[in-house]
């Protein structure tokens, strides 16, 4: 797990939006859960304070594509340059309710992968979680697939 876990830190330290936001992993075991502090550039209504909406998709995104990393990509990553990366071919997101001005948690799981695409589900909350905010399903390709 040593190669997916540095592999994880890479991704993270070496993609600024992701410094941007401020995305972190919690990992427990094989668990990961992506955490979004808050902060006000995250705001995208200011009156009542919302969550912008592409700050939540980018993080589904983000937290997608962790999940397949450490799922399917990472193992044997010697700690050199960037990991190989999925590209996202298409993510479809569900606003259930306005996110609010506080930290925000999600969870992907790997519905379907293959050789050439793999398919994530994924979702966020904040306070509860059985109270999501927002939802998002994609679709990667895989790195082997263009390579």
């Amino acid at each position: 797990m040593s190669g997916a876990v540095a592999a994880l830190e890479a991704y993270r330290s070496r993609v600024p939006y992701l410094g941007f936001l401020g995305v972190r992993f919690d990992l427990h075991g094989s668990s990961l859960t992506g955490v979004l502090p808050h902060r006000d550039t995250a705001i995208g209504n200011p009156v009542p304070p919302r969550l912008h909406g592409g700050v939540t998709a980018a993080f589904l995104e983000i937290t997608s594509v962790a999940e397949l990393g450490l799922a399917l990509l990472w193992a044997g990553y010697d700690g050199e340059g960037m990991p190989p990366m999925p590209k996202t071919i298409d993510l479809t997101v569900d606003y259930l309710r306005p996110g609010l001005p506080q930290e925000a948690y999600a969870i992907a799981r790997v519905d379907r992968s293959g050789r050439r695409y793999a398919s994530v589900h994924v979702e966020a909350w904040q306070e509860d979680r059985s109270r999501l905010f927002a939802q998002a399903t994609g679709h990667f390709l895989m790195p082997s697939a263009h390579g």
